[in-house]
């Protein structure tokens, strides 16, 4: 067998090539040179189409700002290059790869929302992205429902702050089935139409808008505990949104939340008429502050809770995260009254209901009601 020395030997033996001319390498050189420009030449722009002749790939681009109107929606979980084949068959962009690679080469990519855009016609790549990134093209209807608003009220602020008719709002709340309210709201919307910010898409539904109106509730309801927390209470959650109700009616101020539902559950355990004008209120068809007369006073609805015990049968309005977090959390102690102190909105609370009856008094006198 040869070894590595006999083998390195061998090699060393063999016959070596002759050095290349030298006017070979020029003309090889010269020709590299050629070939290279030619195909730079190759990348030639015609009608705003840019062929890459090195890759084969298509890097098609409209130049400028473009024209016309064109509305594009980005879906959610839509990649880059779906963003892409969605403008180039809007006719926005001239071509897939023109998108792509600005977006693949600007990290503000992953600030794409989902949502519908007004963006135009033959437009440059570069200025799609850049309107994709502006707020001002996206294409939304921009409500905001109070917290302490009943079914009635909000229908007709969406109805005022969308294309969609008040007519729509009220065929889809006579559904309710429809819209995924939770299993202890007993079919009732009254309560379950979180008071938020919307964004309206186009081409929504009364039927999305409120089903999203609920799932915000239910966000909502899981961030504040409220089906554990109803347990630890001995309540049910509905029980619980029906007093975040009463809270959000009757009170101005969120430090005393807890102290109404303390109130509250005070008097359904001694069994205490609840005696809260709001409910009164909502059950005659009057907005919570609009003045009770004798006779809505006299009137013997559901809601009734000055004569009547226990809490009334539905939520009164939409309670907001604060007021259901109130209810869920009720200061100690065995308060059982509370009136009107201040124009402000503060409340006097007391166990003593002479205490009570001279704050009243007080009120009155010094115009705070």
């Amino acid at each position: 067998m040869a070894s590595v020395t006999d083998l390195l030997d061998l090699r060393d033996e063999r016959p070596r090539p002759r050095p290349p001319r030298r006017r070979g390498r020029v003309l090889g050189v010269l020709f590299l040179v050629l070939l290279l420009s030619a195909l730079a030449v190759a990348a030639v722009t015609v009608g705003g189409k840019v062929v890459d002749a090195l890759t084969g790939s298509d890097a098609a681009d409209f130049d400028g700002a473009g024209s016309g109107e064109a509305v594009v929606q980005i879906e959610p979980g839509d990649t880059a290059g779906d963003v892409a084949d969605t403008l180039l068959e809007k006719g926005v962009v001239a071509s897939r790869a023109a998108f792509f690679e600005v977006a693949a080469s600007d990290p503000r990519a992953t600030r794409l929302q989902p949502g519908f855009y007004q963006l135009r016609l033959k437009m440059s790549a570069a200025s799609a992205f850049e309107l994709l990134l502006d707020p001002a093209a996206r294409l939304v209807g921009r409500v905001t429902v109070p917290e302490g608003r009943n079914v009635e009220q909000t229908l007709q602020i969406l109805a005022d702050n969308s294309d969609i008719p008040l007519a729509d709002y009220e065929a889809a709340a006579q559904d309710p089935a429809a819209l995924g309210l939770p299993d202890y709201a007993r079919g009732q919307l009254e309560g379950f139409l979180f008071p938020a910010t919307y964004e309206i898409e186009p081409g929504s539904t009364a039927t999305d808008v409120l089903t999203l109106m609920v799932k915000r509730f239910e966000q909502a309801a899981e961030t504040v505990g409220l089906e554990e927390g109803a347990q630890r209470l001995g309540l049910t959650p509905y029980d619980v949104v029906i007093v975040a109700s009463l809270i959000e009616r009757e009170v101005k101020h969120d430090d005393e939340y807890g102290k109404v539902s303390r109130v509250v559950y005070n008097r359904l355990e001694q069994g205490i008429p609840l005696g809260i004008d709001a409910a009164i209120a909502f059950g005659v068809g009057k907005n919570a502050g609009e003045p009770l007369t004798r006779s809505d006073l006299a009137k013997d609805t559901p809601y009734e809770n000055r004569r009547k015990t226990g809490l009334p049968p539905t939520p009164i309005a939409s309670p907001g995260e604060a007021t259901l977090k109130g209810a869920l959390e009720p200061v100690d102690g065995d308060i059982l009254y509370y009136v009107l102190a201040t124009k402000d909105g503060r409340s006097f609370f007391t166990n003593d209901y002479n205490a009570f009856l001279r704050q009243r008094d007080k009120s009155r006198a010094e115009g705070v009601f």
